[in-house]
């Protein structure tokens, strides 16, 4: 694992915070990174997207949309969402369709889309409707096969702790444990992008559901790493052992930190912008290596400062793309995922 120890961000606030660490900009419908990537470098295969994300099973992020939407990008860059708990959604045939009338009226379709394709050349909205369509129904198959862990040998299950149960925290980690195993299980198929959430939006207050703790910090800490350490743990282990760590970056990260400081009236901290860390592991990164420092009080990054444009071009980097070339045209710009900032980390690069 390769540490980032100063990373920093715009904003103390959730929503805008999740923006900028997905989409390099605080507002909203901008395109995701995962949906840059799936621009630039393509699919992999033909049954499955290019670009799946996995949300909690306690929920979508706050800025779900944001976080896998293409934004002014085509919307055949835009993530396709599920999870091991809901794999499949209006992809199921009709039980009064036979196999066959469902492929006939599949190929009909096909030919009719084509040639209203034809009558509007260079329309992307419509090219990316067809395309989604067209991969929905080969999804039919793909996606219930790779998503069902039934046939995953016993000791894999008991690795993530996907057997967990006795109480809603060890049922939140089973549930989450499937997820991690699905993530595994695209990687091997080839999807390009797997975007893997851990604690969901929640309105109303603070529980298991999030980690924004603000008024009992030790207390959802507790419950929240009982759910996450050991799924996670397992899935860099399983791709460790499986060979495919070598060809994979796994990063995990956030939208900020917290306050070094209790917040007044509360056992809880607040959001911190100004220092905070993330970690890479796996493809092309140095192996047991920590960058960057905050404060002695653990405030702000004091020492090779991070901002998220430099996280991007990094990973952009490792993937192979040089962030200052990756561009679109839009509305008069050639727009990128570090807009006009950023710098790789050599430092971290193995």
């Amino acid at each position: 694992m390769c540490f980032i120890h100063s990373l920093t961000g715009k904003t103390n606030t959730h929503g805008p915070g999740e923006n900028f660490m997905s989409t390099g900009n605080t507002l909203d419908a901008f395109p995701s990174m995962g949906s840059w990537l799936t621009y630039a470098l393509g699919t992999e295969n033909d049954t499955l997207p290019a670009y799946v994300a996995i949300p909690d099973p306690r929920g979508a992020p706050q800025s779900a949309g944001n976080f896998w939407g293409s934004g002014y990008l085509p919307a055949a860059f835009q993530g396709t969402d599920f999870n091991a708990a809901n794999p499949v959604r209006n992809l199921a045939r009709p039980a009064v369709a036979t196999p066959e009338n469902d492929r006939a009226t599949r190929e009909f379709l096909n030919r009719l889309n084509r040639h209203h394709l034809q009558r509007f050349p260079g329309d992307s909205e419509l090219a990316a409707r067809i395309s989604s369509y067209e991969l929905a129904a080969r999804m039919q198959l793909s996606v219930p096969e790779v998503s069902d862990i039934s046939n995953e040998p016993e000791h894999i299950i008991k690795l993530y702790g996907a057997d967990a149960a006795g109480n809603p925290v060890q049922d939140l980690k089973a549930a989450y444990a499937k997820n991690c195993i699905l993530a595994r299980r695209l990687v091997e198929k080839g999807v390009r992008f797997v975007q893997l959430f851990n604690g969901a939006y929640q309105t109303g207050g603070e529980g298991v559901s999030n980690w924004d703790g603000h008024k009992v910090l030790e207390e959802q800490y507790t419950k929240h790493g009982a759910v996450m350490d050991q799924p996670t743990a397992a899935l860099l282990t399983d791709l460790k052992q499986r060979g495919l760590l070598q060809d994979t970056l796994v990063v995990w990260c956030t939208e900020f930190g917290r306050m070094p400081t209790f917040q007044k009236g509360a056992s809880g901290r607040d959001h911190n912008p100004g220092g905070f860390t993330a970690w890479l592991a796996g493809a092309g990164v140095k192996k047991g290596f920590s960058y960057g420092a905050t404060d002695d009080f653990g405030y702000k990054a004091v020492e090779n400062a991070v901002t998220v444009y430099d996280f991007h071009a990094t990973i952009l980097d490792l993937l192979g793309l040089d962030h200052e070339r990756l561009t679109y045209y839009h509305n008069g710009f050639e727009r990128r995922l570090t807009d006009v900032h950023g710098h790789v980390i050599r430092d971290i690069l193995a």
